[in-house]
This record gives C-alpha cells, structure tokens and sequence, in this order.
C-alpha cells in the first residue's frame, strides 16, 4: 500500500546516492578490508542520520517516541542483514568489476518481490510486476556480458564466485528492505519520513556496535586503517547516509518491491561512475542492459501509479 508520494522522489534519490556512494566505496578496497570498508558507511554515516534526525524533527515539531523491545529486535536483525550484504557486495567487486558486482546484487527487486509477498501479503500490480522481470532481465545482461544468451551459458555464469556473493547481497538487501519496513512501523509517528529518520538511527547506531565490535575483536589495524582513510571514508559515510535515509523513507511509504525496483536506476548511475569515475570500461551491450532496466523502472513506476 503507498501511502505518501515521497516514496517516488525517495526511490530515485536512493538509487543516485547508493551508486555514488559504492562507487567511492570501492576505491576504498585498496586501503581496508572488506569489513573496514563497510564499517565506514554506519561509523561515519550516523552522524549524518543523527543531524537529519534532529533538523526534521525540529522543523516538524514533534517529540521522540516510544521504543519498544520488538522495534529493537527488527531494528537489530534488519542492520545485521545489510552488514552482511554489504560484505557480499564488496567481496563480488573482487571477482568482476563494478558494474557487474551490483548487477548480480540488483536482483534484489525481484527477491523482495517474492519476499514481502509472502511475509507480509504486499501485492504488485501486472504493469509493476513486468518492470520487476524487465529490470532483473536487464541486470542480467549487464553480468552476462558478452556471453552466449543460452539456458547454459546462463545458469553457468550463475555459478560464478561473483554471482554467488552478488545474489547472496541482493536476498540480504531484500530481507534489509522488509525488517525495515516493519521497524518503521513499530515508530508511530505523524509521516513516513519522520519514521524512517528515526529507524535509520537507531539501525546505524547498532550497526556501528555489532560490526565495530567484531572488528575491535578480529581486525583491530582495521578500526586505525578507518581512522587513517577518514577523507573518503568520510564521503562514503555522508553518501550512505542520504541514501539510506531515502531508502527508508521510501520503505515506509510504498511496498518494499516497488521501492527496490525504482531504485534499479541505480544501475544506470552505476554505468555513468564505473566509466567517468573509476575509469572502467563499459562494453557496447550495456546500452541493451541499460535499456531493459530504464524500461522496468519506467514500468514500475507506471503500475505503482495507476494502483494508488
């Protein structure tokens, strides 16, 4: 159910500020680990939320809310999964370039489909379930890359170290999307945006207190290595931040799929910061991928349209 059209203007600016922000990310991988370099989106990333958190609030004049123990425990699991995520995520860069890493990852739109179908009974319109298969068909090809379109071919590149950490990010992704939801409505407050501030708090502030924890415990040259990097780990905190933001805005107001779909742009950001920004090279067939993503979005975000 959507019940605010900022989920729109939340979704888009969810897919432009994760591109940029992985994308930063990745420059980092050659100065931290995989853990360091996604401790930096939560460690550097919650003052942005708190500053978000506190100007909002102000502006709307509402107070803080009562928490209970099931918030918590939402809140707790939803940022571990995107920890993991992440991780998966970073780790896919190390077997293929950018591009295809969050390609792989991208399928998420299609998982969180299925997932917030059965979990929570969410129902996407025929129009916006085309754009979810229009979009992942798009991914798809950005991974296959210059491969041979056949059933084969196929599952075989599904067999790939990348893809494996690649699909392991995106069902991780989609679960982060449905724990989110369901913390955000455990908040209670006057509007979607006031309820995905707080939640994105509290989630990164955990966050920072389980992975910081576990890196305190097993890669303590890391947490200095994080301290050492803080001029990009800084950017990839504030870029993490607005994003995040955006996506739980965006998850408070509308289905979780039809968020995850519309924020497939990101894939078209992807493509404009592998080539401008980390000087990768992107092949001819990426304009068909390309091409299949734009369509599935601009089909989401028509079936979204016409339901509400």
């Amino acid at each position: 159910m959507i019940t605010s059209i900022i989920w729109l203007p939340a979704s888009l600016l969810a897919g432009l500020f994760q591109a940029w922000r992985t994308a930063v990310q990745q420059r980092l991988r050659a100065d931290l680990t995989v853990s360091g370099a996604s401790l930096v989106r939560y460690l550097y990333g919650l003052p942005v939320a708190v500053v978000l958190l506190i100007i909002y609030a102000i502006a709307r004049g509402w107070s803080a809310p009562r928490l209970d123990l099931w918030f918590f425990l939402l809140a707790g699991v939803g940022g571990l999964t995107q920890i993991l995520a992440t991780n998966l995520l970073i780790m896919a860069f190390g077997y293929r370039n950018f591009v295809v890493g969050t390609a792989f990852s991208k399928t998420e739109a299609v998982q969180a489909a299925v997932f917030a179908r059965v979990a929570f009974g969410e129902h996407l319109s025929a129009l916006a379930q085309t754009g979810v298969g229009l979009g992942v068909a798009g991914v798809l090809v950005l991974a296959l890359g210059s491969q041979r379109f056949h059933v084969r071919e196929i599952v075989r590149s599904l067999r790939h170290p990348a893809a494996l950490c690649g699909l392991g990010a995106g069902a991780l992704f989609a679960a982060t999307g449905l724990l989110i939801k369901r913390a955000t409505v455990e908040v209670q407050l006057p509007d979607p945006v006031s309820e995905a501030l707080v939640t994105l708090a509290f989630v990164m502030l955990l966050q920072i207190i389980m992975h910081g924890s576990y890196i305190a415990w097993r890669e303590p040259e890391t947490l200095r290595r994080v301290a050492a990097t803080w001029k990009t780990s800084s950017q990839v905190g504030i870029l993490a931040g607005l994003g995040s933001a955006c996506w739980f805005t965006g998850f408070a107001a509308a289905p979780v799929a039809l968020v995850r779909v519309v924020g497939q742009v990101e894939v078209i950001f992807t493509l404009a910061f592998a080539r401008l920004y980390l000087r990768e090279r992107i092949r001819p067939l990426d304009a068909l991928g390309l091409g299949l993503v734009s369509g599935g979005v601009v089909l989401a975000l028509l079936g979204g349209w016409l339901k509400s």
